[in-house]
């Protein structure tokens, strides 16, 4: 969701501690929510309500063990494309986007086009993953792998500057 500047107005600072703690529980309720902000359940919701509105809260989601669902996994590639037009990027953009093991691609500047993160089962899987489906993808015509042997840190929450 883009957010257009000159239409949001600034966050205060109990805005940015909503946003902070709900970073932290998207589950609270907005009696506590409110309660550790110091304000009155109507004058949250509304502010909460106000942010969502704005585009600044783009939604709420369940975050999954993905090794108890088999998905250990971690790996990173490198995608570099044959051709560089804006109807190959529109190709790529749109074939990347139905592929449920990509977690997350951004097209980038540098040596390579875009970078994929993604999750699969098993080492197995990876052979497939690249050559059955990465590669086929609309110019795709160079990959680098880099297979993640431990997590140190991932996170969606932002630091809203309380």
């Amino acid at each position: 969701m883009r957010i257009q500047k000159n239409t949001v107005r600034a966050l205060d600072k109990l805005d940015r501690r909503i946003l902070s703690l709900l970073q932290k529980d998207g589950r609270l309720s907005m009696k506590d929510l409110g309660e550790q902000v110091g304000l009155s359940i109507t004058p949250c919701i509304e502010r909460v309500k106000r942010m969502e509105r704005d585009g600044i809260i783009s939604g709420y989601y369940a975050r999954l063990n993905p090794a108890a669902l088999g998905a250990s996994l971690l790996m990173f590639v490198q995608i570099t494309l044959s051709n560089k037009s804006g109807e190959m990027f529109d190709q790529f953009r749109r074939e990347v986007l139905r592929i449920p093991q990509v977690l997350e691609c951004h097209l980038v500047s540098g040596d390579f086009d875009y970078i994929i993160k993604a999750r699969i089962h098993e080492m197995s899987e990876y052979r497939k993953l690249l050559g059955d489906i990465l590669l086929q993808l609309p110019g795709a015509a160079q990959s680098k792998s880099y297979v993640v042997m431990e997590e140190i840190k991932e996170t969606l929450a932002l630091d809203v500057e309380e």
